[in-house]
């Protein structure tokens, strides 16, 4: 009788790169491309329920202390090895988390992990199969920031630009640029997203990680 055949682990790709950069839009399509799970950072905010509400707005949401990075390598340590994990469910308009709710997120064969310090934390470094760093300049990152929280944050211009200039960049110059040295690749975010899609796949392909 033959042995059962092994269960094969996902393949983990991180996508990083700064905020406005395209990292998100080329994940989603990926995640399309690839059958992929989607394990987007930026659900992993800490709670800052504890915190009367004009604080929560103060905060560096920029900073890699922002986000729960020890729940974060636990997640993805446990979905690269095939195993499902409840998320939390992060509610932006409140800078909390929704109590007593999460959300099961089971692997597929391919997971990929989203956000702009998706590079910066050492140890979730090893436990990538695959890394792509979306680099765009300064200038396309903060007019696609103002145009997405205007449409769907319902922010003014002037408070978004102030923002970028807080904390965005001087953070993006800290921690999501020098990660950069980390990537498998890089791909240019005003490149078309078809160009981004054709380099990642060719490369994925190269390398034999394609399935």
């Amino acid at each position: 009788m033959q042995p059962p055949t092994p269960k094969r682990q996902p393949l983990v790709i991180a996508i990083a790169g700064c905020s406005g950069s395209g990292k998100t839009t080329l994940a989603r399509e990926l995640t399309t491309q690839l059958d992929a799970t989607l394990f987007p950072l930026d659900l992993y905010y800490r709670d800052l329920s504890r915190l009367p509400h004009d604080a929560r707005e103060k905060q560096n949401f920029d900073h890699p202390d922002s986000l729960e990075s020890e729940l974060i390598l636990e997640h993805v340590r446990a979905l690269a090895a095939g195993h499902p994990v409840q998320r939390p469910v992060y509610d932006f308009s409140t800078h909390s988390r929704v109590p007593n709710r999460s959300e099961t997120v089971t692997p597929t064969a391919v997971v990929i992990v989203e956000g702009i310090l998706a590079l910066h934390y050492s140890e979730l470094v090893p436990l990538y199969d695959f890394s792509i760093y979306v680099n765009a300049p300064n200038e396309v990152c903060l007019n696609r920031r103002i145009y997405r929280d205007m449409r769907e944050r319902g922010r003014t211009e002037e408070s978004v630009r102030a923002q970028f200039e807080a904390t965005a960049k001087p953070m993006a110059d800290l921690y999501v640029l020098p990660s950069q040295t980390r990537a498998t690749m890089t791909v240019e975010g005003t490149d078309s997203l078809d160009w981004s899609i054709e380099q990642v796949l060719q490369r994925l392909h190269q390398l034999r990680l394609t399935r």
